[in-house]
C-alpha cells in the first residue's frame, strides 16, 4: 500500500471519528449509575423472591396444620358420638406444634390456623368449644357468652394475649362473637394438642380416645370423651333389657 493510500485511509477514518462527535463523559457517568441501580434492583428482586418462597412455604405449612387439626377433630367426634350441643375443651400449645417447648416459642399465626379450623369443625357438628388458657391464667377457659350462660358458668375478668393466655385462647377470644373467660368447666370431651393437660376441665369419668391422627405439626395429640359414672353394687345393671326390668 502506497503512502498516498495510507494517508487517504487515515483521512477517511479521521472524518468518521469527527462525524461521531465529541465523547459525552456525562453519558458514561449515567451508564455507570444505571448499571449500579440495575445491580441494586437485581439484588432486591433476589431478596423479594427468597422472601416470597419463605412466605409460600409458611402458608403451605399452615395448610398442613389445618388438615391435621381437621382430621384429629373428625376422628375424635367419630369415636366419641357426642350429642348435639356438647361442650368440648381444647388445650393447645403453638410452641409444641412448632417443635419447641411449651410456652417458649409461641406463634399467633399457628394458633390462628388451628383455632379457625376447629371452630369450623365444631360448627359443622353442632358442638360448643372452650379453649384453655396457659398456666399464667390458671388454665382458665375462653368460650362464647351464650355457652357460659347455658351451662351456668361464672364469668371472670381477663383478656388473654399471646404470652399471657397463649396463642389458642387469644385467637379464640378474638374469633368468638361475644367471648368470656371462666375458671372451670366440666366438658363432655376434649382435644389436647401438645400435652397441655386438659383433664382438670373434663367431667369426672374420662375415657381416652386413641387417635390415629395424633400429630399436629410436632405436637402430640390426645383425645378424651366422658361418660356418666357407673353406680350401684352387685344388683346394678347398665343396659336395658327386653323384659323392661321385670326380672
Amino acid at each position: 500500500m502506497s503512502i498516498e493510500e495510507i494517508t487517504s485511509r487515515i483521512q477517511r477514518l479521521q472524518k468518521r471519528m469527527d462525524d461521531l462527535g465529541a465523547v459525552n463523559m456525562k453519558a458514561l457517568e449515567d451508564f455507570e449509575n444505571v448499571s449500579a441501580r440495575q445491580q441494586e434492583l437485581h439484588s432486591q428482586i433476589e431478596t423479594l423472591s427468597h422472601e416470597r418462597e419463605q412466605i409460600l412455604e409458611r402458608m403451605r405449612g399452615y395448610e398442613d396444620l389445618k388438615k391435621e387439626a381437621k382430621e384429629a377433630f373428625e376422628e375424635l367426634v367419630a369415636q366419641s358420638h357426642f350429642r348435639e350441643g356438647s361442650l368440648i375443651v381444647i388445650g393447645g400449645s403453638s410452641s409444641e406444634i412448632r417443635g419447641g417447648r411449651i410456652g417458649k416459642d409461641s406463634s399467633y399465626e399457628v394458633g390462628t390456623a388451628v383455632v379457625e379450623t376447629l371452630l369450623e369443625e365444631a360448627k359443622k357438628y353442632h358442638l360448643r368449644l372452650a379453649f384453655q388458657c396457659c398456666e399464667h391464667l390458671n388454665r382458665a377457659l375462653i368460650m362464647e357468652r351464650e355457652t357460659a350462660e347455658k351451662f351456668g358458668y361464672e364469668e371472670v375478668t381477663v383478656v388473654p394475649w399471646l404470652h399471657g393466655g397463649g396463642a389458642f385462647a387469644t385467637n379464640a377470644y378474638y374469633h368468638f362473637k361475644d367471648p368470656v373467660a371462666v375458671e372451670e368447666i366440666r366438658a363432655d370431651g376434649g382435644l389436647d394438642i401438645g400435652l397441655t393437660l386438659i383433664g382438670m376441665h373434663l367431667k369426672r369419668v374420662a375415657v381416652p380416645v386413641h387417635l390415629t391422627h395424633n400429630r399436629i405439626g410436632e405436637a402430640i395429640v390426645t383425645g378424651a370423651r366422658t361418660r356418666p359414672p357407673l353406680i350401684g353394687g352387685e344388683r346394678a345393671r347398665y343396659e336395658k333389657d327386653d323384659n323392661r326390668g321385670a326380672f
